[in-house]
């Protein structure tokens, strides 16, 4: 089921926007197998398995492959699939015979994502680094923060998953469809630091033609506007103001029982914190749930802002159905949505173990090869 349907992807186990873009893939569809290393390894901080919402919805195996016959294997899986996802720093396949120019040997049609924070070339390209790190370098982080302050870190959301999972993801799914038509395959460069930069591809333009141009948290969108930014409620809650267009600002104003003549206006700079005190009382005086039954009905364009724990009891997305509980975890259904080649509920995250071996290639080798392969990944183990 779903519109990935028949798509092969194996998953080169990673942490960050690998797994986050092969839970994407997957839940549209796609059968996705992922190869964990056999050893222990540091991909994350330890949890029970359900709680690894990113590794849902395929089946895994534990390959040393420093070992001649993990690696053949990893070939063969190849020659099956469609696209394969990796994470590592540049060099690393290569290292393990694994590379793309040995890939496409074997398969012409395969499609090689390499996921990277600062990209395969340059003078960066081998050095660790995280999330943050990609924001500071492409000019995101600067820009993000409250007037006066430091940059603030937005968790890892930016990099990682915007700029990195999601241009992975478009880039594979774009090889493949190529690679139906030429019948050849080739390699996606994916670095977070590219996928951000365009991410900011308007905030670029903005500021060349004049706008936006103020110092952190004192423009538009970044808290510096009164009729943009969130408040405190009577009972320590947050109400979210999102009101720039004209007409969903004088709703806002009548709402709040403000006359619109004599209230400080959105176009003069000059009266904005003037604005944001007359607010910052305001909404002291009620408690969030007060205030939104002030709102409700209105396109005042208020929203709460809603702790994740509590998100998926919100009405609205309890209407659309947004959240399922899958092996006692509550987390987002697959998304986007498709109104013919609907995705199944995703399966639960599971970890590569030797009793699930069989099971997680049946799909992809012939059982008497896969009993063949089993026993050689024994014997190479305990040489």
């Amino acid at each position: 089921m779903g519109p990935l349907a028949g798509i092969k992807i194996i998953e080169m186990a990673h942490i960050g926007p690998v797994p986050h873009c092969a839970m994407l893939l997957a839940d549209l569809g796609a059968t996705v197998l992922r190869i964990e290393r056999a050893e222990p390894s540091d991909l994350g901080l330890a949890r029970p398995v359900a709680s690894e919402v990113l590794l849902r919805g395929r089946k895994a195996i534990a390959l040393d492959l420093k070992r001649p016959a993990s690696v053949d294997l990893t070939l063969r899986l190849m020659e099956c699939a469609d696209a394969l996802i990796e994470g590592f720093r540049p060099g690393t396949m290569e290292r393990l015979g694994l590379g793309p120019d040995i890939a496409l040997g074997r398969n012409a049609k395969l499609v090689y994502g390499r996921m990277t924070g600062w990209g395969q070339s340059g003078p960066l390209s081998l050095r660790a680094g995280h999330d943050l790190n990609y924001l500071a370098l492409s000019g995101a982080l600067h820009a993000i923060g409250r007037a006066q302050q430091p940059p603030t870190p937005p968790l890892n959301w930016l990099g990682d998953y915007g700029g990195g999972s999601m241009f992975l993801a478009v880039g594979l799914l774009s090889a493949i469809m190529e690679a139906r038509s030429s019948g050849l395959g080739q390699v996606v460069d994916v670095a977070m630091i590219d996928g951000v930069a365009s991410l900011l591809a308007n905030y670029q333009g903005a500021r060349q033609a004049g706008l936006m141009q103020l110092p952190r948290g004192e423009n538009l969108l970044d808290s510096g506007a009164f009729f943009y930014d969130v408040y405190k409620c009577e009972d320590d809650k947050y109400l979210s103001v999102a009101c720039i267009e004209e007409k969903f600002f004088r709703q806002f104003l009548a709402c709040l029982g403000l006359d619109p003549q004599s209230f400080p206006s959105q176009e003069h700079r000059a009266q904005w914190e003037g604005a944001r005190s007359i607010l910052v009382e305001r909404f002291l005086t009620r408690s969030q749930a007060e205030w939104m039954r002030v709102f409700e009905g209105t396109d005042s364009c208020v929203a709460p802002v809603i702790e994740i724990s509590d998100v998926s009891t919100h009405p609205h997305h309890q209407a659309r159905s947004s959240y399922v509980k899958i092996a006692g975890v509550v987390q987002p259904i697959p998304a986007p949505r498709f109104s013919r080649t609907k995705p199944e509920l995703p399966s639960p995250p599971v970890n590569a173990s030797p009793a699930t071996f069989s099971d997680a290639l049946a799909t992809w080798l012939p059982p008497d090869q896969i009993d063949i392969l089993q026993k050689t990944l024994r014997e190479s183990s305990v040489q």
